[in-house]
């Protein structure tokens, strides 16, 4: 797989990462800046690091379970692996000005 093949691939996933939401916050996860990584392989496979605004998140197993349907679900991704990670910590500073506005942070 192409370069310019990964690159629109990761662009469908980020599209549709912003419609994952923490039932708890009216903003996505991908503005929210919990995902840290996105890897895509050239057999169509993407490994995934994301974590949570708190590590005892009450809704984690809906939020991963949605991650991963919704990533398998776009054109071009044979299956995702969506790995829990908790360093770096996540914090405010990883919010897009978006979500800062949105949650009246800014």
């Amino acid at each position: 797989m192409k370069q310019e093949e990964k690159t629109k691939i990761e662009e469908r996933i980020v599209d549709v990462l912003k419609t994952v939401y923490d039932p708890e916050i009216p903003v996505d996860i991908w503005n929210l800046g919990m995902i840290y990584k996105i890897d895509v392989k050239d057999d169509g496979t993407v490994d995934m690091d994301m974590t949570f605004t708190a590590p005892s998140c009450p809704a984690a197993d809906f939020i991963l379970e949605d991650v991963r349907t919704k990533v398998e679900s776009v054109e071009g991704v044979k299956a995702a692996n969506v790995n829990l990670v908790f360093e770096p910590v996540w914090d405010q500073s990883m919010m897009s000005e978006e979500a800062k506005v949105e949650l009246g942070l800014d």
